[in-house]
C-alpha cells in the first residue's frame, strides 16, 4: 500500500514520523511545505509551497493534483497544519481516502485545520478522550502518539 503523508515541518511532523512507525513494510510518500533535515535518509519526499491562508493555497492545489495524480496513494494521512486542508481536497476529489489526527497539542479545542479536516476527512482521530467527549464525538479516539 502506499501512503501519503502530508506535514508541515515542526511538531506536527514530529508526531507523523511516530505515526509513520505503524507504517513499516508500506510505501510511504511525504509531502511537506518545507525541506526538513529529521525524515529518514533514504524517505521520498516532495516539498511544496509554503502557503497558509492567503492566495498562494490556490497554487498548492495546483502542485498537490500533479502530485497525487503522479504519485496515486492509496491513502492520505495528515496531521496538519498548513498543507493538511489543500491535499485533502485534492485527495477527496481524486477518490483518495483521507485520514486525519489531531495534534497531541489539540486538548481542550479542534485546531482550526482540524475544524476544517472535519468534512474532508474519512477518518479523524483524536489524541486525547476529553477532546472526543467534549468537542468531537464524530472522532475515533485511539490514544496518544507521544
Amino acid at each position: 500500500m502506499k501512503i501519503a503523508l502530508v506535514s508541515s515541518i515542526g511538531g506536527h511532523l514530529a508526531e507523523l514520523l511516530e505515526l509513520a512507525e505503524a507504517f513499516a513494510g508500506h510505501e510511504l510518500v511525504w509531502i511537506l511545505n518545507d525541506h526538513s533535515p529529521v525524515l529518514p535518509p533514504d524517505a521520498r519526499a516532495f516539498v511544496i509551497s509554503h502557503a497558509e491562508r492567503d492566495w498562494r493555497v490556490a497554487w498548492n492545489l495546483v502542485e498537490l493534483s500533479a502530485l497525487l495524480s503522479r504519485e496515486r496513494p492509496d491513502v492520505l494521512v495528515s496531521m496538519g497544519a498548513g498543507p493538511a486542508v489543500p491535499a485533502a481536497v485534492i485527495a477527496r476529489l481524486a477518490g483518495i481516502p483521507v485520514l486525519y489526527v489531531e495534534p497531541s497539542s489539540a486538548v481542550m479545542a479542534l485546531t482550526l485545520t482540524g475544524r476544517l479536516m472535519r468534512r474532508l476527512a474519512t477518518r479523524y482521530y483524536v489524541q486525547w478522550r476529553s477532546l472526543r467527549d467534549t468537542q468531537a464525538p464524530w472522532a475515533r479516539f485511539v490514544g496518544g502518539l507521544l
